[in-house]
């Protein structure tokens, strides 16, 4: 699909994520919002960045292909995934309060990688642009007590390593190497970059 410079397509998000929900607005462009319900399951042995633009990509075609025919306007669906790696070892959403616990324990005071993919879709031809960024984010030592205290607020249980560096886990991280809205879940350059792709021009 190209898009000539005096046409604003649609970005139709797949994901009702509110952060991202968010960051996608910045561009300027109109937002469709649309869940996408795609199987999330990978094989144990993917590299990080092959399991994060799977999902992506995955997110974004089951949403194109659940609208394509119902729009005659010019749109691009998104599609992003986000996990987090320490040592190698894929930390996806805690699925329980003690689950969080334990990868908080395991990241206070090392390095991780946060891995987002970024899967665009040309709503009309199918035109597929796919990539991913990582940012190195350096985690405070932390006591038990200060794990469990986050913990409770209940942030943790629907982000990926159990931490949300927008929200009060912003107060867990000591630095991080990279971009920061890939830690947040959607690196805005890289969507930028791929909808160029597409003949999109950003204000």
């Amino acid at each position: 699909m190209t898009v000539t410079s005096n046409i604003r397509p649609t970005l139709i998000l797949a994901s009702t994520s509110p952060r991202r929900q968010e960051l996608i607005t910045t561009l300027g462009l109109p937002v469709m919002v649309r869940p996408s319900h795609a199987d999330e399951k990978t094989p144990g042995d993917w590299s990080p960045d092959r399991i994060v633009e799977e999902l992506a990509n995955r997110k974004a075609r089951a949403v194109w292909e659940s609208v394509r025919g119902t729009m005659k306007t010019a749109a691009v669906v998104v599609g992003s995934d986000t996990i987090v790696v320490l040592d190698g070892r894929v930390m996806g959403k805690p699925k329980d309060p003690e689950e969080a616990f334990e990868m908080l324990s395991r990241l206070a005071g090392n390095t991780h990688e946060v891995y987002t993919g970024v899967s665009c879709i040309g709503l009309m031809d199918g035109q597929t642009v796919t990539n991913h960024r990582v940012t190195k984010v350096r985690m405070r030592q932390l006591s038990p007590d200060q794990i469990r205290r986050y913990v409770q607020t209940g942030e943790p249980l629907d982000k990926a390593g159990a931490y949300g560096v927008q929200g009060v886990g912003a107060l867990l991280v000591d630095s991080l190497e990279g971009c920061y809205f890939n830690v947040v879940g959607l690196p805005l350059s890289l969507l930028a970059v791929q909808l160029e792709q597409f003949g999109v021009t950003l204000p």
